[in-house]
């Protein structure tokens, strides 16, 4: 079941077929003055800017895409594969644009309206809003062609660097159809091969897009046109209001999924991975919110950290695995993906884009999402780091930007995962936006050692288990009750000279003010330890008031939970929360605190190693330098 859906018709589109086609073979375009020339600047692709302004100025331009086309096969009368594809899509795009049109006009009244203009007879406020809403059908007709092409056109290589903006006129749908059809026109004259012509053709599609989302503002009537959920079966296509700016075509998601009794160890992160899954199918499609968000213990971004072979690929497919397993009993859509070293550019502003997509991706309000950055220490530099490049540079600023940024919206519908084996290596204040932390150390004690190599062997053999209860030691709930008890006191020693220096002077907490004395004791002794920290503290407190097990049977059948009404579910999640206590808040502040301690204490012991490294590297070359004077053979 898709929420809000609408399918759009063949019928429809093939109405509308007639003038795409006319689109496609040759019209005149009225374009708004430029200061440039015809004349290309040679050896290149660019015009000539004159100082002296055109604007407000009207031209007009022949459009003959078809033409302009078949012209790339010089002697060639048919179309190649990639030439045909590139005009039937554009054509598909105008018509399959036209028919959404139409559906807007018929939601929002402007059918009724255009018949009654017929007669002559808008005046006044109902005149005006008969403009507002042509226009905004007309900006509906481009967004929706440029998210067609943008789906259905491959992406191959880097990006076009040479293609101009569209110019668009949104008097008609026509006309702005006619600004897309001239600027892809324009970015495939005299492409090279079909590679190239695909290229340029996909980034002038991009630029109408963003061109499109800069004025979107301007467009009044374009409220319910942004709560639309349309599919087109027959293509795949499928557009979701303007809550992602829409990119390529999505496949069926494949992984190697694992179960939660496939992971030995990380009891405290696997708990809360499971958690995660469910808290994310509580989110309401129609209201566009989650109650956990409401509620608190919501999980948007959270770090998982460990030493290289301890689990956190296995977790990633386990979290994957049972949001995917959901989605399914659901009928929801759902949104996996991973950004990874491969999207690091050498263009400029390229790996901000791709981040940039990523993220969108994930946070489409129609679907439940999840988002990992797998390796973020390689992927999202230091800002202090000046041996990074600059795409890692653009990824970190965009994450930061996206995670806890100005404009960040937190619905409830996805979750970002960073992993790391060196957190320490992650600008301090990227990592600082992952509210939760979870320290995926792997198998620990002699049970879980057992226990995975059991697990691993397999059952091919007929040696006997010994002395051992298997898997005892993975039941959930008493391995997270006897993980969250070792928190009780700080695990690093940085943090527990702190807890003791605290003890002494205040004594066991009892009350706010001695927990805030504790957590500004902390701060003095690690000084990244911020307001940002304590935001995420209080969030992982809440989360642990909200420490509830949702039943299975909430997810077993859609009607039971995910199908209720918002207020509905917020009701059932209540029923089962309590309030905190202090041994959760003193756990939890220790559980963020030894975090924040091991990544320093790693990062200053790797500075103190490569201190150590250069100084034995100079001694020996001192060394060197004496054996070589003394040989008559040092000549500086």
């Amino acid at each position: 079941m898709d929420v809000g859906l609408t399918t759009l018709r063949e019928t429809d589109i093939d109405e509308h077929l007639p003038v795409a086609q006319s689109l496609v073979t040759g019209f005149v375009q009225v374009v708004t003055g430029k200061a440039e020339s015809k004349t290309e600047i040679a050896g290149t692709r660019r015009r000539f800017v004159s100082t002296v302004s055109t604007a407000g100025a009207k031209s007009t331009n022949k459009v003959e895409f078809l033409n302009t086309v078949s012209a790339l096969n010089a002697g060639d009368a048919m179309l190649s594969l990639a030439q045909h594809g590139l005009v039937y899509k554009t054509r598909r795009a105008i018509a399959v644009s036209m028919a959404i049109a139409n559906l807007f006009g018929e939601q929002t009244g402007l059918d009724a309206l255009t018949k009654k203009n017929v007669g002559g007879s808008l005046a006044g406020e109902e005149a005006e809003r008969f403009r507002n809403l042509v226009e905004s059908s007309a900006y509906v007709a481009a967004f929706s062609a440029a998210a067609y092409l943008l789906q259905m056109l491959p992406e191959e290589g880097e990006p076009a660097s040479d293609v101009d903006e569209p110019d668009f006129l949104f008097d008609t749908p026509q006309d702005a159809l006619k600004g897309l059809v001239a600027a892809l026109n324009a970015a495939v004259v005299d492409a090279a091969d079909d590679k190239v012509m695909t290229t340029r053709a996909r980034e002038a599609a991009r630029l109408a897009m963003d061109e499109l989302l800069q004025r979107r503002a301007r467009f009044s009537a374009l409220g319910s046109f942004e709560r639309t959920h349309l599919r087109l079966e027959s293509d795949g296509f499928e557009l979701n209001g303007f809550d992602v700016a829409p990119g390529a075509k999505r496949s069926k998601l494949i992984m190697q999924f694992k179960k939660p009794n496939e992971i030995i160890g990380n009891h405290i992160a696997k708990y809360q991975a499971i958690k995660l899954s469910k808290m994310l199918m509580a989110y309401d499609f129609d209201k566009q919110m989650n109650p956990f968000v409401e509620l608190g213990g919501f999980v948007f971004t959270f770090i998982g950290d460990g030493s290289p072979g301890t689990g956190k690929t296995i977790l990633i497919q386990m979290i994957a695995g049972m949001i995917n397993d959901y989605c399914e009993v659901a009928g929801y859509g759902f949104t996996y993906e991973n950004f990874g070293v491969d999207q690091i550019s050498s263009y400029q502003g390229k790996s901000g884009q791709n981040c940039k997509q990523f993220v969108s991706n994930v946070l489409g309000a129609k679907t439940i999402g999840f988002g990992t950055v797998d390796d973020i220490d390689q992927i999202a530099a230091k800002r202090s780091d000046d041996r990074a490049s600059a795409g890692q540079q653009e990824v970190t600023a965009v994450l930061m930007e996206s995670f806890a940024g100005a404009k960040t919206v937190v619905r409830g519908n996805c979750s970002f995962g960073m992993f790391s084996n060196y957190p320490e290596n992650v600008d301090d204040a990227l990592r600082q936006r992952a509210g939760a932390r979870w320290l995926v150390d792997g198998p620990q004690t002699r049970d879980d050692y057992i226990d995975i190599f059991a697990l691993l062997a397999g059952k091919n053999h007929e040696i006997p288990l010994g002395d051992h209860e298997l898997f005892e030691a993975q039941a959930i709930e008493r391995a997270v009750s006897e993980a969250y008890s070792e928190l009780t006191k700080p695990q690093e020693e940085g943090l527990a000279a702190v807890y003791d220096l605290f003890l002494n002077e205040v004594g066991e907490p009892k009350s706010l003010a001695d927990v805030g004395t504790y957590l500004h004791l902390i701060k003095v002794a690690e000084p990244r330890f911020t307001g940002r920290a304590i935001k995420n503290i209080t969030d992982a407190i809440k989360m642990r008031a909200m420490d509830i097990e949702l039943p299975d049977e909430w997810f077993e059948a859609p009607e039971v939970f995910m199908h209720k009404d918002y207020d509905t579910k917020r009701d059932m999640i209540a029923e089962l929360r309590s309030p905190f206590t202090m041994d959760m808040v003193m756990q939890e502040i220790n559980r963020y605190g030894d975090s924040e301690f091991r990544y320093s204490d790693k990062s200053d012991n790797a500075a103190v190693e490569e201190i150590i490294r250069r100084e034995r590297q100079r001694e020996r070359a001192i060394a060197e330098i004496e054996a070589m004077k003394k040989d008559g053979r040092w000549n500086g």
